[in-house]
């Protein structure tokens, strides 16, 4: 059923409105995981839980829609009081107690819930109905005045933080003078007493901070927590997580009010997060964190140390054993890695949430493979469980382990990776280093979400607190940066802006490295070696018992299911042999983009300077001579390489001042000549040639097809050493499969010219050599004009290959050089962009370009061949695109070839599944 039948089906049971009424609030009862657009992921998997019957305290979800209208009007619907008003009282007859009764107060958590998991982006309230009157309440009903206290005091901070914006290092210096007082390093061992005096400091701190009293009406606690949580989706730091992960910002976050279940209840009651499999590696185990005696905000926060999982068996065993069984009956459920969190009140197991767990790129390939063999999921579905993005992190590379190092700890493995950097204390200070171009490592004693732009701009984090649930771990395993957590042996001083270890001190700017994959920290640089996946590509490596085999094994199975099933073809963008034979390697079928103008580098490039300086004809075909045995021998190894696939090479497209000399340069050696009386007549004469040809955009200027124009022969030689060197080949009985390429044309009839020149060339080269050649003639599509007419320009080209690169250029008017580094960043920040274009193509314009294009020039050459060649053809979500609008190849840089390759298989895939539903 789809999501919106289910939306549907889900308001007609549950209200007797009229149809077109809208309902902002469901029951646990009444949704399902299907509706997390509505409800939320946190919403709509309590309600799938409460569904399978798992123990779920009784709750609600307000949904998004509600959100929407919210942020979008500043006021809440008029029906959404209400409906929570119904709700609330259904919970309270539910529950045989009403919220923040004096007596035996019903407590209720507050707690964001959007669509994609936003680890610690937005607000969560707990112990929402304490109050000065309701907390002797919950002390006599429990039977522990401490409990009752240590929850209003968390009521306090919390509330005091997000929903007043209250400073949080205000509570958390009165929190460290209150154990300094007693003597004590742990919050646990404050007693009653102490925790009362606390309150007392922390009401004083929110009355002097937000000019108001902690408010002691329950009600009124919570619709201001509702509230909070809302515009929290809007907070800077929450804008900045969706960008990172590319979340739409419009979809807005569900709000989920649940009854609360206490850990903090003293030896027999606690909280923690679990796993099916480790998120890290994608072993099955039992993984995950628990910690006696507190509130779930504690175990994530990093706080206190965590004790492992496997140890609740010990502590709670009755607990443990229904949290495995409720943990097996998830996973079979989902079909995939569940992230559990749960508390236990007394003896009694509850759950608090699941989703989808979030893991390392391994894990993810391991787990798909391993599904695969449970029967669980197919190897479509497994193909779908793995991204591009996953790969290209697997083909990082890592540590040397020989190399000789001095290790100066270890904590948790969190994050795998190896990452190496300069040692900061705070998130300003990796921001502002990376911004000069330092590799920093963020070292904190537990991150927090205001630590979020630190951790995008460093290399890896490094933590002295926490474990693989704490908000380092999994904020770094999303983004999939290195992470290491929980280093007990490092003493973290912040203030100081440093990290000690034993005797040895580790100062800020000093180097480290840190192995996310053992945990390791390292000081100084230890060396890298290739990743074992690279090294699979590249023939090195074959899958076997141990783990780097074993992920190489998981990656061999889902790329040769992804070969099988896709489409698109994959090249890559190659200049000489010794890359043609790694992309070769790597799974390229064929070259897609061979720039000629790479081969004129170096000692070369003063003969096309003479090339183009030339006044007289004899000194412009002289030099066309020296180059044509040099392109000959370039073209022969290309094909060489390459034998029996396409080789697609683009003739000379330089921006113009590439071969010219530095026009300031030149003119200053002039001048200085001049000064000194010398004659210097060759620099006078190529400073006067220089400034006839300089341009003040050389991307728009003389080049492409146009440089081709306008020297004569320049093309005509390309063209011959190409033909030649086929000839060549064929005579050594290769296969070489050429195509020629025409770069920036604009109009067919610059086209028709061009080929009309080569065909000439090809037909003599094959009149003196005796060879048959079959050259392909086709060209660049990265003009807009050439988009718009290329029903016209088809009729002169035996192919396409959109110029992804440049066609963004000049579609959006951006000088790629220029503006990245001017003010794409504060258009990323504003969010006009979600991405850079240059990154992943512009589906609105430039895409409905390449698609109208693709439309039009197969409607006149219906056998026309279509491909991409900038670097777009290596980004995921743009592969997506080419295969959606027909294209028959992408075109990338060898590394990127196996990334391409996947995706073009989930691009196969997932359309074929769509297809079929």
């Amino acid at each position: 059923m789809s999501e919106n039948k289910d939306h549907h089906v889900a308001q007609s049971d549950a209200s007797d409105a009229s149809d077109t009424a809208v309902k902002f609030v469901y029951d646990f009862t009444e949704g399902n995981r299907d509706l997390k657009d509505l409800l939320g992921g946190k919403g709509a998997n309590l309600a799938e839980m409460t569904n399978l019957g798992l123990p779920v305290p009784p709750g609600f979800t307000i949904t998004t829609e509600a959100c929407k209208t919210y942020l979008a009007s500043g006021e809440e619907p008029v029906e959404l009081r209400d409906e929570v008003s119904a709700h609330l009282d259904a919970l309270e007859r539910k529950m045989g107690k009403k919220l923040g009764q004096a007596n035996d107060p019903l407590l209720v958590s507050v707690r964001s819930g959007a669509k994609f998991s936003m680890p610690g982006m937005m607000d969560t309230v707990l112990n929402i109905g304490l109050s000065d009157k309701s907390v002797t309440g919950l002390a006599k009903q429990s039977g522990d005045d401490r409990f009752a206290w240590d929850s209003y005091r968390r009521l306090i901070q919390m509330f005091g933080k997000t929903v007043m914006d209250v400073d949080g290092e205000l509570f958390e210096d009165a929190l460290e003078a209150a154990k300094a007082a007693k003597k004590v390093t742990i919050d646990t061992d404050l007693e009653a007493a102490d925790l009362k005096k606390l309150v007392t400091k922390f009401k004083k701190i929110v009355k002097t901070e937000a000019g108001r009293d902690f408010p002691q009406d329950p009600r009124e606690q919570m619709d201001l927590a509702i509230r909070s949580v809302f515009e929290s989706w809007n907070t800077d730091r929450a804008k900045l997580y969706r960008r990172q992960e590319r979340i739409p910002g419009d979809l807005g976050t569900a709000v989920n009010i649940c009854s609360m279940v206490f850990g903090n209840l003293g030896p027999d009651s606690g909280t923690g997060v679990a796993f099916t499999r480790d998120p890290a590696s994608g072993h099955q185990g039992v993984y995950g964190d628990y910690l006696t005696n507190a509130q779930g905000e504690d175990v994530v926060a990093g706080i206190r140390n965590t004790v492992a999982l496997a140890d609740l068996e010990q502590i709670d065993k009755k607990s443990y054993d229904e949290l495995m069984k409720i943990m097996e009956t998830l996973e079979t459920h989902y079909k995939d890695l569940c992230d559990i969190e749960f508390t236990i009140e007394r003896g009694q197991l509850w759950m608090l949430q699941t989703r989808v767990g979030k893991r390392t790129a391994g894990a993810a390939f391991r787990i798909a493979t391993q599904l695969v063999d449970q029967g669980l999921i197919d190897e479509a579905e497994a193909l779908q469980r793995v991204n591009g993005a996953q790969l290209a992190q697997l083909m990082f590379p890592r540590f040397d382990e020989t190399a000789k190092v001095e290790q100066l700890g270890r904590g948790i493995a969190a994050s795998p990776g190896a990452a190496v950097g300069k040692a900061v204390f705070d998130s300003y200070t990796a921001i502002k280093w990376s911004r000069s171009g330092e590799k920093v490592i963020l070292i904190r004693r537990e991150t927090n979400p205001d630590d979020l732009d630190g951790m995008i701009a460093c290399e890896g984090i490094l933590t002295s607190r926490g474990g693989k649930t704490s908000h380092a771990a999994v904020v770094a395993r999303g983004m999939g940066k290195t992470c290491v957590c929980g280093a007990e042996d490092l003493e973290v001083d912040t203030k100081r802006r440093r990290m000690t270890v034993g005797g040895t001190v580790v100062e800020e700017g000093d180097v480290v490295s840190i192995d996310g994959s053992t945990g390791k920290v390292y000081l100084g640089e230890v060396p890298v070696v290739p990743s074992p996946v690279v090294e699979y590509f590249e023939g090195r490596m074959h899958a076997g018992a141990d783990d780097a085999d074993e992920l190489v094994g998981a990656v061999h199975r889902i790329m040769a299911y992804a070969d099988r099933v896709r489409r698109l073809r994959v090249r890559a963008n190659a200049d000489n042999a010794e890359d043609a034979l790694r992309a070769r390697r790597f799974g390229a079928q064929g070259i897609g983009l061979c720039r000629t103008e790479h081969m004129f580098l170096g000692e070369r490039r003063e003969m096309v300077e003479r090339l183009i300086l030339a006044d007289a004809d004899e000194e412009r075909e002289e030099a066309l001579k020296e180059l044509l045995p040099l392109q000959k021998r370039d073209f022969v190894e290309l094909f060489e390489a390459m034998d029996g696939l396409p080789v697609t090479v683009r003739l000379l497209d330089p921006p113009l001042h590439e071969f010219l000399p530095d026009i300031t340069e030149l003119s200053v050696r002039v001048a200085l000549a001049e000064s000194r009386k010398d004659s210097n007549e060759n620099d006078l004469r190529l400073l006067q040639a220089v400034h006839r040809l300089h341009e003040q955009n050389p991307m728009l200027g003389l080049r492409g097809v146009r440089l081709g124009l306008v020297i004569p022969g320049l093309f005509t030689m390309q063209v011959r050493a190409i033909a030649e060197a086929a000839a060549e080949r064929k005579n050594a009985k290769g296969d070489p499969r050429a195509e020629i390429m025409i770069p920036l044309v604009g109009t067919v009839q610059e086209l028709e010219i061009v080929r009309e020149e080569a065909e000439q060339v090809i037909a003599e080269v094959e009149a003196t050599t005796g060879v048959a050649l079959k050259l392909a003639l086709g060209t660049m599509i990265e003009l807009p004009r050439a988009a718009l007419t290329a029903d016209q320009i088809a009729e002169a080209a035996e192919f396409f290959s959109f110029g992804t690169n440049d066609l963004t250029q000049t579609v959006w008017g951006f000088s790629r050089d220029d503006v990245e580094a001017s003010f794409f960043t504060a258009y990323l920040e504003k969010g006009i962009f979600g991405v850079s274009p240059f990154e992943t193509i512009d589906r609105d314009g430039v895409g409905k370009l390449v698609k109208d294009a693709v439309a039009a020039g197969r409607a006149t050459r219906p056998d026309l061949k279509l491909g991409v060649c900038g670097e777009h053809g290596g980004d995921p979500e743009s592969v997506h695109f080419f295969h959606e609008v027909g294209l028959d190849y992408v075109s990338c840089s060898p590394f990127r070839i196996p990334v391409a390759r996947l995706e073009a298989g989930r691009a196969a895939s997932e359309s074929a599944g769509s297809d079929h539903r």
